[in-house]
């Protein structure tokens, strides 16, 4: 695509209107996914999910906190990781400044992860965050909401996330390094992010991201949304701001870090 320099004031806004229609089409047509979004049906929650959260053991219905609705952030966070996934944590850079809003608006938010509380508060401390985050370490929530694969899985194509079977495993991943699972060098993007977390690629890639809402009706849980993959791609605050900078995302590869790595390298 060309781009016209030296344009004149009225050139750049007549094209700037046209950018506007499709623009404002854009923000109608988000606003209507969003009523179909609330109006799915609702799935009623009746196994019983534990977590360990900073104010002790904790159920499903508690994490709403008295609130009639919640949000749950499920961060690439698994037991063997030496720290949390970059990716997810450009995205819970943002997490500090709305969720205060969000609890007091009657929706609660939590953070989940599957490695151990105390692995998450260093963390936390590290990153300078304030949101709540629950450990789910030893229940079922993980899998059953699709952000947790086994091995067997990975091996088998039993992996079915953002609604999607993902192939097989190309090798058997006993054992195997990086490279060898990727059918390509460990300086791949996946490879890239998997060693920022201490961890291999299948390791790294049995977690997944993910947003799943839930709502409290009568006293019972319902889950009314979970969405993956791409569908986080407006909660990436960076994102938003690099779709609007003159050169976009501008992307040849992983370059985000953890906020505190940056200039280290």
């Amino acid at each position: 695509m060309t781009i016209a320099l030296n344009a004149t004031r009225q050139e750049w806004l007549a094209a700037r209107l046209d950018l506007l229609e499709e623009e404002k089409e854009l923000t109608r047509r988000s606003d209507a996914l969003a009523a179909k979004r609330q109006q799915l049906p609702r799935v009623r929650i009746d196994k019983e999910y534990r977590f360990d959260t900073e104010g002790g053991d904790a159920s499903l219905k508690d994490l709403f906190g008295g609130r009639s609705q919640l949000l749950v952030y499920h961060f690439m966070f698994g037991p063997d990781y030496s720290v949390g996934c970059p990716s997810c944590s450009t995205i819970a850079d943002g997490f500090n400044g709305f969720f205060v809003h969000l609890q007091n608006h009657d929706v609660a938010f939590t953070v989940v992860s599957r490695a151990p509380l105390e692995k998450l508060q260093a963390f936390k401390r590290r990153m300078d965050w304030s949101f709540p985050w629950a450990s789910s370490a030893g229940s079922d929530f993980n899998a059953d909401f699709s952000v947790l694969f086994t091995p067997e899985q990975q091996r088998a194509g039993g992996i079915e996330y953002n609604y999607r079977r993902e192939p097989p495993a190309p090798e058997p991943l006993a054992g195997k390094t990086v490279g060898e699972w990727q059918s390509r060098d460990d300086e791949g993007p996946v490879g890239q992010i998997a060693a920022m977390t201490g961890t291999d690629v299948p390791t790294y890639t049995r977690d997944r991201p993910g947003v799943s809402a839930f709502e409290l009706i009568d006293g019972a849980v319902y889950h009314s949304y979970s969405t993956y993959a791409r569908g986080l791609d407006g909660m990436w605050g960076m994102y938003q701001w690099l779709d609007r900078a003159p050169k976009g995302r501008n992307e040849t590869g992983v370059w985000w870090r953890h906020h505190d790595r940056y200039g280290t390298e």
